[in-house]
């Protein structure tokens, strides 16, 4: 399983930054800070979940999703998964069809600095 992001400034994105989205999440992907360690950060914002118990819920389904669909993940992107409020109704299967489908869409997608 790969690290966690931990840092706020490891959180910050660019415009150049690449961008994927699904019913459930916002997927943005970056160049990995360390070249031989890949990591993926969650978040789960108080404006979009008031409750702490919803923040917790949206966490832990993003972890299984990702746990599931880890082989798909870039190992030179680190990966930021901002969650959505629909992220609350979705069951265990819609939520890993469609991270499978958002990191297959970034895994064509060419780098940044690659593609200029």
């Amino acid at each position: 399983m790969r690290d966690t992001i931990k840092k706020h400034e490891d959180f910050i994105m660019t415009p150049d930054d690449i961008t994927a989205r699904c019913a459930f999440c916002l997927i943005r992907a970056k160049p990995a800070k360390f070249a031989d360690d890949a990591r993926y950060g969650l978040v789960a914002t108080k404006k979009t979940f008031k409750l702490a118990v919803h923040r917790n819920r949206a966490k832990r389904l993003l972890r299984d999703w990702i746990a599931f669909n880890e082989r798909l993940m870039r190992p030179d992107r680190d990966y930021v998964f901002i969650a959505r409020r629909a992220i609350l109704d979705a069951s265990r299967l819609d939520g890993r069809v469609a991270i499978k489908k958002a990191l297959r869409y970034l895994a064509r997608t060419p780098d940044a600095e690659n593609a200029e």
